[in-house]
């Protein structure tokens, strides 16, 4: 007996082909002179007349032939489509991390949904904002958000100096540079705060991501590994449509 991932495997092939079938007997039945055929003899009007060859020309395509061609080559389609859709409806698995089931009996179908989320997860948890590596940080209880120690910088003011190069004379000024001092003329107490998350936090959630999606495909191929009894469906859907 076949299991549905073998009916999986096929599917792809068969569904190439059939498509290949149907745009070729579309083709075959647009082409009116395909179809068409002919056959006419001459006859003079007395015996001296000019003699005529015959003509003929054979149908290539007959519409009844294309029909069984195209319903041959969609009953195997319809058949491995109808035995996997059959076989997804009972085809479960347990989604286990460490020996903890987290879904019990999962569809194949939900199974798939949830490696596609999972790994747009990923990528979301992948870029979580991080607490800066340069900082030391605790938790604060009362606010929930994450803070530095305080600390302490002093504000300065440029305060102007004067600096006597040379002493005044009777014959000349004194010469004078002038040059800021910064005087310390108060404190700053800094505490930083932050929403962001620890790096050990974010490479949790990670870890946790990427179990669940190696346990997810596990599931997947467990339950692709059910067996399938063969649907036969195309003979009752074609010998609807095209029967006599």
């Amino acid at each position: 007996m076949a299991k549905l991932n073998q009916i999986i495997a096929v599917e792809k092939g068969v569904k190439s082909k059939a498509l290949q079938d149907i745009t070729a007997a579309h083709h075959q039945v647009q082409k009116p002179a395909l179809l068409a055929g002919i056959s006419r003899t001459y006859q003079p009007k007395d015996e001296e007349g000019e003699q005529l060859p015959p003509e003929s020309a054979r149908v290539q395509v007959q519409g009844e032939d294309v029909l069984r061609e195209m319903a041959a080559s969609l009953t195997r389609l319809f058949d491995v489509t109808a035995t996997k859709d059959w076989a997804n409806c009972s085809a479960r698995a347990d989604v286990v991390v460490d020996g903890r089931t987290v879904v019990a009996e999962v569809p194949v179908s939900y199974l798939l949904f949830l490696e596609k989320q999972l790994t747009d997860l990923h990528t979301f948890v992948k870029k979580l904002p991080t607490l800066d590596a340069a900082e030391s940080w605790s938790h604060d209880p009362s606010t929930d958000w994450w803070k530095t120690d305080p600390v302490r910088t002093i504000r300065t003011k440029k305060v102007p100096r004067n600096h006597v190069k040379a002493e005044a004379t009777d014959k000349h000024p004194a010469q004078v540079d002038v040059y800021y001092e910064d005087v310390p003329i108060g404190y700053w107490t800094t505490v930083k705060f932050s929403g962001a998350l620890p790096a050990r936090r974010v490479n949790e959630l990670l870890e946790r991501v990427v179990k669940l999606q190696n346990a997810v495909k596990f599931a997947r191929e467990e339950a692709n590994g059910t067996e399938v009894t063969d649907q036969r469906v195309g003979d009752a859907v074609f010998g609807y449509l095209f029967g006599r």
